[in-house]
């Protein structure tokens, strides 16, 4: 097989094609690698496996991009060596742009494309062809796939995607200092030829700005340039492909470049004199007048700090920057005085907050300027001659007491005469007057430290002449303190009297208050009245440091019996002359139960856990009330309706009788004493020793002591004594003729522990004080109580 190719030598010339033997595929194998028609075996040897040889073997077709001629532009020649040029053989063609680009002569073989190709918008094509019978239609040759690359040619120009740029470079730039980088593209091939070497050059913007002919740098071509000459910049830039050549197409962006600002330039006043006038009666603190300084920098650059730099224009006023206008605000730090001084001279310097040591070669960042400021006369109120005053007045002076005296003077040259007089928006006016000539002043009525200690007025004084010139200063008074008040007992916490206190027990320490002040600290005394009798009940110790002991005199208390207590105490302050007061404290007596070293009322407490209010508790005593009378009407009614137990002495039919008794509990040792069941002789001697447990006769057997027998009739079948009592209850004709129904009740036995009833330990008195019991909480104040009694009978 053959094959025809055709290369492009020139844009307009289409070069023959050659057609190419098919070789064996021994021509195409490494060394050492096997072909696809090999297998290596086990033993390091290749099998070749034979076939036969392809009639044709495609290579790739060219085709130039935008052809313009009239005719189809020509590509190749397929050639098949069954092809005997009898025109047997016919050649079909598929795959991309098969029959509408590219076309072939089914005869002859021969390709052509009918379009014009854009290799930008397809670099290659992929088809198929294949030689059949012209009159069988079989394949003399398998289907084999080819390629047809289209070459390109210099049709498009450079082009800038990010274009038009801004950018900026400091001014006062070394030369060469980089600014931006731009970069163009080209859609021509870049591995053919020169079509897609581009190559800057700059068309606007020297001498200033320089461009790197092949990375498209863009940098400062002069040194130093100044933002404040000139600050913006239009460069334009030109890209152009064929390396530069004759022919080349080319692209062009703008750049525009603004120079940012450094501070490379001083602050200057626009003069070196200023003057300002500025009358005397102008307010501390406030602006008096205005300077600035100009700078022709930006921003932060162009911040100038102004500072007075004599002593004297510095000692009276001062000087800020209002950070928006830059200027520098003159304001007064002192009073002025023209009849003191006319006139002053201030020296003002205004300097660069933010300086660039690169540019310290320019000089200093500052400048200075001379202010003169004169005074102005005005007519000034008077002026007092302290700021404020403080005087003192002992309470309860009578009215008419000098307290102190105010002055005041005009400051003008004239020295007009000053009138006095009081403010009256405060009510200052009720406790004192003032004269109007002198300033004094004096008190209108006595004053209580107590009701108020401290008075603030306000003085006013004004010229006799000029009355609407007015000026003020306050006075404070201070109310000294007499003793005149006596002491009382703080009862802010109530005392309470624990029924469980003992002789010689702590009830409560006692403070005293005085309404009296005392400048080294309140000192108090205190003692029972002297003219009442010795109080049975408590006792009052002085502790020497302003408090008392109250401590219990006797053993017991009962609420029951008496709740509450008074005592007087009187007590004694330190003053001169020293004063007394008799204060009288209710105790109240009530169960207590300790809470740390607080007792309160049990019944307290109680209330204040529930958080019942008073109408509450109400309505459950009303509750508790109408149910008792409930209970009440119904056993009155139920006693009323009941029938005799006999209904008539004729009706002789046996009778139950029923015994509504109930037991008496743990204290009831009568009731259920299962020792009358087994003795009848020993319920008799029960009646009179119910505190000793009697002893138990069994048949005719003597009587043992009380151990043994509690051990031997625990021993005995209760059960079994029952029925042996009903057999001789049935037996006996000494009983009434009528059935009675008797019920015992036995609780059992079987316990390990025995018995802990007190009636089989033998009493011994014990002389152990119990009386410990009481600050074991509320728990055992019954066992404390019980004994308590048993120790009083013992010692009665």
């Amino acid at each position: 097989m053959r094959i025809s190719t055709t290369s492009c030598l020139c844009p307009f010339l289409v070069c023959l094609c050659f057609i190419q033997r098919c070789y064996g595929a021994s021509h195409h194998v490494p060394a050492k690698v096997p072909s696809k028609n090999q297998t290596k075996l086990a033993n390091g040897e290749t099998e070749v496996h034979h076939r036969p040889k392809r009639g044709w073997i495609w290579n790739q077709f060219f085709v130039l991009e935008e052809h313009m001629g009239p005719d189809a532009q020509y590509v190749g020649k397929l050639h098949s060596n069954s092809d005997k040029g009898d025109g047997s053989v016919r050649y079909i063609l598929s795959g991309e742009g098969a029959g509408t680009i590219f076309i072939i002569d089914e005869v002859t073989g021969d390709i052509h494309a009918t379009k014009s190709l854009d290799r930008e918008r397809k670099t290659h094509y992929v088809l198929h062809a294949q030689a059949l019978d012209r009159n069988t239609e079989e394949a003399l040759e398998p289907k084999s796939e080819f390629i047809i690359k289209v070459q390109d040619i210099n049709d498009n120009a450079p082009k800038f995607p990010d274009g038009p740029f801004v950018a900026s470079v400091p001014e006062m730039s070394e030369l060469g200092t980089s600014v931006l980088q731009v970069t163009a593209t080209d859609a021509d091939d870049p591995t053919y030829g020169n079509s897609a070497r581009i190559v800057y050059s700059i068309l606007q913007g020297q001498p200033y700005f320089s461009v790197d002919p092949k990375t498209g740098i863009i940098r400062t071509a002069l040194a130093n340039m100044d933002r404040e000459a000139r600050e913006h910049y239009t460069v334009v830039i030109q890209a152009k492909d064929m390396a530069g050549q004759v022919g080349g197409l080319s692209g062009s962006t703008t750049i525009n470049i603004t120079l940012t600002d450094v501070n490379d330039n001083p602050p200057k006043f626009p003069q070196k004199n200023y003057e300002l006038y500025v009358v005397e009666s102008a307010q501390v603190g406030k602006p008096v007048g205005k300077i600035k300084a100009n700078d022709e920098d930006l921003g932060i650059n162009a911040d100038i700090k102004y500072s007075i730099i004599n002593s004297e224009g510095a000692n009276m006023f001062s000087i800020s920057t209002d950070r928006d206008t830059r200027e520098g605000i003159i304001s007064l730090k002192k009073s002025l005085d023209y009849e003191r001084k006319k006139t002053y001279t201030l020296h003002i310097e205004g300097t660069n907050t933010h300086v660039d040591p690169r540019f310290s070669y320019l000089g200093s960042f500052k400048d200075t300027a001379t202010l003169k400021i004169s005074v102005g006369d005005v007519d000034e109120p008077p002026v007092f001659s302290m700021d404020y005053y403080i005087m003192d007045v002992y309470e309860n002076s009578p009215g008419g007491t000098e307290v102190g005296a105010v002055t005041a003077r005009d400051p003008d040259s004239n020295n007009s005469p000053v009138r006095y007089f009081m403010d009256n928006k405060d009510d200052g006016e009720r406790y004192f007057r003032i004269n109007e000539s002198t300033g004094v002043i004096r008190t209108t009525r006595p004053l209580d430290r107590e009701d108020m200690p401290w008075h603030n007025i306000t003085v006013m004084a004004s010229e006799v002449g000029n009355p609407t010139l007015l000026s003020s200063a306050p006075v404070t008074v201070q109310v000294l303190d007499v003793n005149d008040n006596p002491p009382e007992i703080a009862t802010d916490e109530e005392v309470i009297v624990c029924e469980s206190s003992r002789p010689g027990q702590l009830i409560q320490t006692v403070t005293a208050v005085d309404k009296d002040d005392f400048a080294n600290g309140q000192r108090f005394s205190f003692a029972l009245p002297s003219q009442l009798p010795v109080n049975p009940n408590f006792t009052l110790k002085d502790n020497e440091d302003s408090t008392a002991n109250i401590i219990a005199r006797r053993r017991r208390f009962n609420h029951l019996t008496q709740e509450l207590y008074e005592l007087p105490i009187v007590v004694w302050d330190g003053g001169e002359p020293s004063l007394s007061g008799t204060s009288t404290l209710t105790l109240r007596v009530c169960p207590c139960q300790r809470h740390g070293r607080i007792r309160i009322c049990q019944g307290e407490a109680f209330l204040s856990s529930a958080g019942l209010s008073t109408g509450a508790l109400i309505a459950i005593l009303l509750c508790i009330v109408i149910l008792l009378a409930i209970v009440v009407l119904f056993i009155t009614l139920r006693r009323s309706k009941k029938e005799p137990l006999i209904i008539s002495e004729e009706d002789i039919r046996e009778n139950v009788v029923t015994y509504d008794d109930e037991g008496g509990g743990e204290e009831d040792t009568e009731a259920f004493d299962i020792i009358a069941l087994r003795n009848p002789a020993a319920a008799e001697e029960l009646k009179f020793r119910r505190d000793v447990r009697p002893e138990a006769r069994q048949h005719c057997a003597p009587p043992r002591s009380r151990r043994s027998t509690s051990v031997e009739l625990d021993a005995v079948d209760v059960h079994e004594f029952i029925k042996h009592r009903l057999v001789e209850a049935d037996m006996d004709t000494s009983v009434p003729p009528y059935d009675s129904l008797q019920t015992y009740a036995y609780e059992g036995q079987g316990s390990p522990t025995g018995s802990i009833s007190p009636l089989d330990s033998p009493g011994t008195q014990s002389e152990q004080d119990y009386n410990y019991l009481d600050d074991w909480g509320p728990e055992f104040q019954k066992l404390a109580e019980l004994y308590g009694e048993a120790d009083s009978d013992v010692t009665t």
